[in-house]
């Protein structure tokens, strides 16, 4: 096909997070394994995993395959008929996540698994506020943007109704000005409990955490901050819902983000790695206590693709790979090799401030000065654009990763081998002088 051609159908296509004047996309046409290839022939190191999904790898044989006998069979029935995918998934997904958290609710993607968590939270416990962190994402859907505690909330407010943001650990930049977290002694789990008693602990219906921040940085709490959010749910009758959208399936070196923490709450919402993009679908999954809740009271939620009989066939697949080809456990290894990688990247260049890894999930923090830790680029790039010109040198030398502000994210398949990380790391190092160049 001509590209020239498809660009001028693409001109039909709306393109979200950005002014349309401004949208020219590559043109991506096949993928293998960790690679893309756009429509000219060149291939790129995919080492975002799509957008943070595609867990094991473009085009994988097994899950194709699955995908075609289903396809052949029975692609989609309402959704109150059950299926064999359907429950197998259901069954598969209760096997992994962590204590009784057993039972699934699908939808369509991570906001639609967070909007019914949201309604599931407030139906449960019959009160409305619900708690989230500043530096989140939960989605672009009404709700799941109000919970967002960055800027891709400002152009939907004033949002739903109820909701209450609070302060998180980032001990990079530490809110409350401390310098360490050996110092710090978990002062913004002390300031959430007094925010709390103020607002009336007993109001709260849920709060919605992502275990280890996503596309805010990447920024992992101390080990015993999501046992003090958990302690504080259990006082209060508060529903914790932990949203493992991009953690999830191994993207953190464990089956879940918050298996790190040792940690089991009322809620999980999952998607992205559940079918490594390769069809769409998300879960929201309760514990016992909000089953049986709901054993005795009608869920008041319901959508026409829930259960979709081909994208559970899909997620079955994906977690027979998980299993068969041990990804988990790939994730945690390459993740150890990727992570040294990153600090002699620190070591190197002056535009590094910080490093921060778990699994195979990474981010490279940008800094204007290494000892202030002044930003490069600024939050919401209140300084200047550093990631377009740092995106086009990555995309110039064949390295897909995303970017924004002072954050540069890494997370590709969890297929990947040390050798793509060795080849990926040094187009990285390459383009990290440009930012060194922007520090007078």
């Amino acid at each position: 096909m001509n590209a020239d051609e498809i660009k001028k159908w693409d001109r039909h296509v709306i393109y979200g997070w950005k002014a349309q004047r401004d949208v020219d996309p590559i043109i991506m046409d096949r993928a293998e394994g960790i690679y893309i290839w756009d429509i000219q022939g060149k291939r790129y190191l995919d080492f975002c995993a799509g957008l943070l999904c595609v867990n094991v790898g473009h085009g994988h044989k097994h899950v194709l395959e699955a995908m075609k006998r289903q396809m052949e069979k029975l692609t989609y029935v309402a959704p109150m008929f059950g299926t064999e995918p359907k429950a197998k998934l259901a069954k598969m997904i209760s096997e992994v996540t962590p204590g009784d958290l057993d039972y699934v609710f699908f939808t369509n993607a991570g906001a639609e698994a967070v909007e019914n968590a949201i309604k599931a939270s407030r139906m449960f416990t019959g009160r409305n506020k619900i708690y989230s962190r500043w530096r989140s994402y939960h989605g672009a859907t009404s709700g799941a943007i109000t919970l967002t505690g960055d800027p891709r909330r400002w152009a939907a407010e004033p949002g739903l109704p109820g909701v209450v943001k609070f302060f998180g650990p980032y001990c990079y930049r530490c809110p409350l000005g401390y310098e360490s977290e050996e110092t710090c002694n978990l002062q913004c789990l002390e300031m959430l409990k007094t925010q709390m008693m103020l607002d009336g602990p007993k109001t709260i219906a849920a709060i919605f955490v992502e275990p280890i921040v996503g596309t805010n940085g990447i920024i992992i709490p101390p080990y015993n901050y999501l046992k003090g959010i958990r302690q504080l749910c259990d006082e209060n009758g508060i529903v914790m819902v932990a949203d493992e959208v991009m953690a999830g399936f191994g993207r953190s070196g464990k089956w879940f983000g918050i298996d790190h923490y040792d940690v089991v709450p009322d809620i999980m919402v999952v998607a992205k790695g559940l079918t490594s993009g390769y069809v769409q679908l998300g879960a929201m999954i309760w514990n016992k206590k909000i089953y049986e809740h709901f054993y005795e009271h009608p869920f008041v939620g319901g959508l026409t693709y829930s259960g979709h009989a081909l994208a559970c066939a899909t997620g079955v697949a994906n977690i027979e790979v998980y299993h068969q080809e041990k990804l988990i456990e790939n994730s945690y290894t390459r993740g150890e090799y990727l992570h040294q990688k990153l600090v002699e990247l620190r070591a190197k260049h002056r535009s590094v401030g910080d490093v921060r890894s778990k699994g195979l999930w990474a981010c490279i923090e940008l800094t204007a000065d290494q000892n202030t830790k002044a930003p490069l680029a600024g939050f919401a790039d209140a300084i200047r654009n550093v990631s377009n010109g740092l995106t086009s040198r990555l995309y110039e030398a064949g390295l897909y990763l995303f970017t924004k502000w002072d954050l540069l994210f890494i997370a590709p398949p969890l297929t990947i081998t040390d050798a793509q990380i060795d080849e990926a790391m040094a187009i990285v190092d390459q383009a990290l002088e440009y930012t060194d160049s922007l520090i007078s």
